[in-house]
């Protein structure tokens, strides 16, 4: 594989993320508006995942 065809598939990876956070982002505000979560259950969950993917990731190292 050439440079030129890894730094086009960082580039498409790049593009994907974005879209991904767009519609991720877009999701997120539309529950809020609509009162499905609150910003603090959002908060709290975003929270609870992050700790767990931290022990998750202490075990394989």
């Amino acid at each position: 594989m050439s440079e030129i065809d890894v730094l086009s598939q960082i580039a498409n990876l790049k593009e994907l993320d974005y879209k991904n956070t767009l519609m991720i982002v877009g999701l997120i505000e539309l529950l809020i508006e609509k009162g499905l979560i609150s910003k603090s259950q959002l908060i709290k969950k975003i929270n609870s995942l992050d700790t767990i993917a931290n022990i998750e990731t202490e075990d394989i190292i």
